[in-house]
């Protein structure tokens, strides 16, 4: 989750940045850095070794659903 919480707090000084009328250079690197965070986020997010023994037939994981 840092990687997830590191790329939002980035994407959020993005737009802090284009709303203080910063100069076009800082924000194209910013977007840059934000779009290489993206990319390493969903690697990192998708190749974690998270393992579950749920199912789509368990629906959400936070709200269980009783099988009868």
């Amino acid at each position: 989750m840092g990687w997830v919480a590191l790329t939002t707090f980035l994407l959020l000084i993005l737009t802090l940045t284009v709303l203080m009328d910063l100069a076009f250079n800082w924000v194209f690197y910013i977007t840059v850095l934000g779009q290489l965070l993206v990319g390493v986020m969903v690697y990192r997010v998708l190749r974690d070794p998270y393992t579950s023994d749920k199912t789509f037939d368990d629906f959400y994981e936070d709200f269980p659903i009783s099988r009868e």
